[in-house]
C-alpha cells in the first residue's frame, strides 16, 4: 500500500470510527467538535501536502475539505440546537455527511488500488 493510500485509509478509518461513536453513543458536543478538528487537521497536515498529478484525485480532495468544513458548520448548528428533535437531525446531517466523506476516501483507494473491490 502506497503511503498516499495509507494516508486516505487512515482518514477513513476515523471518518468510519466518528460515525460509529456518533450512532452508539451520546458523544459530548465539545468532545466531538474536537474530534472534527482532528479530522481537519488529519487532513490538511497529513494529506494536503500529498503530491498527486491526478486531477481526480484532486478533485476528490478539494470535496473532502468542503465536506470538512461544512461538517465543522454541522457541529455548530448542533450545539446550538435546543430541542431533542433538532438535535437528532442535526445529528443524522453529520452522519450522512460522514458517509459522503467516507466514500470520497474510498473512491480515491480504489482509484489507486483498482484491484481491490468492495462488496
Amino acid at each position: 500500500m502506497s503511503l498516499n493510500c495509507e494516508k486516505y485509509q487512515a482518514l477513513a478509518n476515523l471518518l468510519v470510527q466518528l460515525r460509529s461513536d456518533i450512532s452508539a453513543v451520546q458523544l459530548d458536543k465539545s468532545q466531538l467538535r474536537q474530534r472534527v478538528a482532528d479530522l481537519q487537521q488529519l487532513f490538511q497536515q497529513e494529506i494536503v501536502p500529498l503530491a498527486t498529478a491526478d486531477s481526480k484525485e484532486q478533485s476528490f480532495r478539494t470535496e473532502i475539505s468542503k465536506q470538512l468544513r461544512l461538517l465543522e458548520i454541522d457541529v455548530t448548528f448542533l450545539q446550538g440546537a435546543r430541542q431533542t428533535a433538532t438535535a437528532q437531525a442535526r445529528l443524522q446531517t453529520i452522519s450522512d455527511r460522514l458517509t459522503t466523506l467516507i466514500q470520497y476516501c474510498h473512491a480515491i483507494l480504489q482509484q489507486e488500488t483498482p484491484e481491490v473491490t468492495e462488496d
